[in-house]
């Protein structure tokens, strides 16, 4: 990341109030953390009561808790209750759900899912976010070849680097990329969300867990061991989904770790201290790892065109210090061959 490039950033954690008392920060929250929570948490002329919505269905679920669609009663306004599951025995908030109240307080952003407001009432925390139609994945699900038109897939990864490099721009990594965690409306718009496993990264070179971000989109300095990574993973998942949108099948559909990495190499070929300096060093390498050569583009994404496929492989470079970022990818010949749906939604 150029940080002479990022102006005004956000400090995360900042007014929370009474949430926060505890000491928590985005930085150091890794484990379930207990807090002294008022009865209601809740943001501004928000809605506060829960008996404002009413639910209309569950649109998913997780080790997190539930989603639902619902209605606000007084303006008709549709959003996305997320009711957090909270520990039975110690009544400690997540530090998952923290994490992604500090975060996205301070994110404000087009292409970032809205935070409304938090309401934690009678055992229960809520995050009520703006609601859009459905994730990536079930939109290419739902279309006949999975694969997007061309025009949308470059709409779509523009808008995505917008919100990535704002991101990045106020130190925050978001860690768990995925088509189920970009969302989009009718309008055309897509943008990021579930923040549950974003970090700020306000230390320079912090050692971070191993087990962040779902296989398919994890970069291979995380899949090869590396306690020190950057914004680098988050452009390598944006990498993934990017070639995931053009062909409608995911890129790297590995069942384990080593099946990724092994997926991985078969297709960029296996990296060396040549394409890769420092690879051998980190902890996971094998020096026996078989030695697969690289694949043309035109086998993985033939429908791409030049600028396309040299875009995908600045987002799929191995070495995360050679990887291009979020903001000068956005300045890549790709976005400028056409007009782009993303530049007349601006």
């Amino acid at each position: 990341m150029d940080d002479r490039q990022c102006m005004g950033r956000a400090r995360p954690g900042r007014g929370l109030g009474r949430v926060f008392r505890a000491g928590w920060s985005p930085a150091e929250g890794t484990l379930r953390v207990r807090l002294k929570c008022p009865d209601v948490v809740c943001f501004p002329g928000s809605f506060a009561d829960m008996d404002s919505f009413q639910k209309v269905q569950k649109i998913g679920e997780g080790t997190y808790g539930v989603v639902y669609k619902a209605r606000n009663k007084a303006t008709g306004q549709l959003v996305a209750l997320k009711k957090i599951r909270l520990d039975a025995e110690t009544e400690g908030v997540p530090s998952t759900a923290i994490r992604e109240i500090s975060l996205l307080k301070e994110l404000k952003h087009p292409n970032i899912v809205k935070l409304l407001d938090v309401v934690h009432r009678e055992k229960k925390l809520y995050l009520v976010f703006e609601f859009l139609t459905q994730d990536l994945k079930k939109h290419m699900d739902s279309t006949p070849t999975s694969e997007l038109p061309l025009h949308v897939v470059k709409s779509y990864l523009s808008q995505l680097l917008q919100g990535l490099d704002f991101c990045h721009c106020h130190r925050v990594i978001h860690r768990d990329l995925k088509p189920q965690n970009l969302l989009i409306n009718e309008f055309g718009a897509i943008k990021l969300a579930d923040f549950g496993l974003a970090r700020a990264f306000g230390v320079p070179m912090r050692t971070y867990t191993h087990e962040v971000v779902t296989l398919w989109y994890r970069a291979p300095e995380i899949l090869l061991g590396s306690k020190f990574y950057s914004t680098a993973v988050d452009v390598w998942s944006i990498g993934c989904i990017f070639a995931e949108m053009v062909t409608g099948k995911p890129l790297f559909p590995g069942d384990s770790e080593i099946d990724q990495l092994f997926r991985i190499f078969r297709t960029l070929g296996t990296p060396s201290e040549a394409t890769w300096p420092g690879v051998s060093q980190l902890p996971d390498f094998q020096g026996s790892f078989p030695r697969w050569t690289r694949r043309r583009l035109e086998e993985i994404v033939p429908s791409l065109g030049p600028e396309g496929k040299d875009l995908l492989l600045h987002l799929l470079q191995y070495d995360p210090s050679q990887r291009i970022s979020a903001k000068t990818a956005l300045a890549h010949p790709y976005f400028s061959t056409e007009n782009s749906l993303a530049s007349r939604l601006r």
